[in-house]
């Protein structure tokens, strides 16, 4: 896969990207991660992207001319259309159901805006999807666009060292994921479940299955509900 991210601080996703999975990601081939200063694109001498809104309010609002110069960039050579995803507050609501789709593409634009907002142009003629993490305001996109990168990636085949991690998640499932637990078996007089330690695999399957419901039910029970 390849995921090109459009952004004016370019220099926020270095450690992102440099680090743990999405690093190995890279350095075993699976993804490319190409950050973009759309800053660039600027025509103008002042390297200008925002402009005053017509008709007057607060804020900026980035131009289409420098987000569309640059997309335009990254596809001229591509037969296929990728996905471009704006990451805004009006989007809809991210989720690992989202995620899995994603992570069935090819190829990734994601687009960071600051300012008030963006262009009303570039929502309806160059995005594909528009993505919301979470039902509050940041100061830009560039979060979100790591929080998508990074749910994305661990998704790909190769990336986890085991296959089925992503698979038992929290959500993939359409429940919480059920309690874990390690060495040692007595720690402070809290005890590991006895189930656990039968080597009893059928029951260890009901036992977490019962305890992804009971955690369900007690944590988000809107999911047991969709």
């Amino acid at each position: 896969m390849k995921i090109d991210i459009l952004t004016l601080f370019p220099e926020m996703f270095s450690g992102v990207f440099g680090s743990s999975i999405l690093k190995h990601a890279a350095e075993k081939g699976h993804v490319s991660y190409n950050v973009v200063d759309f800053r660039n694109y600027a025509q103008n001498k002042h390297r200008k992207v925002d402009d005053y809104p017509y008709g007057g309010g607060a804020g900026m609002v980035l131009m289409p001319q420098p987000v569309f110069d640059a997309v335009d960039e990254l596809v001229k050579d591509q037969n296929s259309k990728p996905r471009v995803v704006l990451l805004c507050p009006q989007g809809e609501r991210y989720t690992q159901k989202k995620a899995e789709q994603l992570a069935k593409e090819e190829h990734l634009i994601l687009v960071c805006g600051h300012y008030e907002g963006f262009d009303e142009r570039i929502r309806e003629h160059l995005v594909t999807d528009e993505i919301s993490i979470g039902d509050y305001v940041l100061t830009g996109g560039e979060l979100g666009a790591m929080v998508i990168a990074d749910s994305v990636t661990r998704l790909l085949p190769g990336v986890l060292g085991n296959e089925t991690s992503a698979v038992t998640d929290s959500f993939s499932t359409g429940l919480l994921e059920h309690p874990h637990y390690t060495r040692p078996a007595d720690f402070r007089g809290m005890k590991v479940p006895d189930v656990l330690l039968s080597g009893h695999h059928e029951n260890i399957k009901k036992w977490r299955h019962e305890q992804s419901i009971e955690r369900t039910k007690k944590r988000r029970p809107d999911l047991l509900n969709d």
